[in-house]
């Protein structure tokens, strides 16, 4: 019943797309620890007994992995949220509430399952697309841009590899720096720690924003980068650090609101 009361409430007409994983593995995991870390000690507590001790890390990539699942087929475009080039503040701001009719439904999956779940707080389900789906939402690349569906058209060479834009921020610059996902998650909580309060305090038009300018930055370093990987971990690595620190943040918010 859980599962058909979600497919009703976020039902979207899916489109063939390319997008792929977001983050891969390590990121997502990355993201839900800052987050378990972050919780309330009764957000963690309710969590816990939907999903298991730690369950929001081990069921991070479980929405990916439920794509091939018929019951949830129409869950692909929920992932990402695609963008035009040179949109203005208010035209990205006002897609937050105005949800584009093409290039993927994260904005408005993200607000369906935030109030399905003050309804139905223990559907596990919705919880772990939830989970997720806050972690996409500061994938740049899943808020890239229509026509090359989010840099899956963007042909890069990394390593020798021949790879693509989407790839590089999925899974990319997180494996070259080599850490495991508890490194990465306690190095990046003490690094950023002093950004927490600010990161709290920006709003979610605020928070859009400053994903879409990044991604754009993404963009045009695309157009004068030499290739050479190396140099594109050392001038991005820091900026994606911060983009996993602010999601976890941001993921802990949400949960602590809704169970804590």
């Amino acid at each position: 019943m859980r599962k058909i009361r979600l497919i009703i409430l976020l039902t979207i007409i899916a489109l063939p797309t390319e997008h792929i994983l977001a983050w891969g593995a390590t990121g997502h995991r990355i993201i839900t620890q800052v987050a378990y870390d972050n919780l309330n000690c009764r957000a963690r507590h309710r969590v816990d007994r939907i999903l298991g001790k730690r369950g929001i890390v081990y069921w991070s990539t479980w929405a990916d992995n439920i794509k091939s699942d018929t019951i949830y087929a129409d869950s692909y475009d929920w992932h990402y949220q695609d963008f035009n080039p040179g949109m203005t503040d208010s035209a990205v701001i006002a897609t937050l509430t105005d949800y584009p009719k093409v290039g993927g439904n994260l904005l408005r999956a993200m607000d369906s399952l935030i109030s399905l779940l003050h309804q139905e707080p223990n559907n596990a389900d919705a919880l772990k697309f939830l989970i997720h789906l806050t972690g996409d939402r500061f994938c740049p690349m899943h808020t890239g841009h229509l026509d090359d569906l989010g840099g899956n058209r963007v042909p890069v060479e990394w390593f020798r590899q021949t790879r693509n834009l989407h790839w590089v921020w999925d899974e990319g610059i997180i494996s070259a720096v080599g850490y495991s996902y508890t490194e990465y998650a306690e190095y990046i909580e003490h690094r950023y720690a002093n950004q927490k309060r600010a990161i709290r305090r920006m709003t979610w038009e605020e928070l859009l924003l400053h994903n879409y300018h990044f991604t754009e930055k993404i963009y045009d370093y695309q157009q004068t980068w030499n290739g050479n990987a190396f140099v594109y971990v050392y001038n991005f690595a820091t900026d994606m650090e911060w983009q996993l620190y602010a999601a976890g943040i941001r993921l802990a918010m949400i949960l602590n609101e809704i169970y804590g």
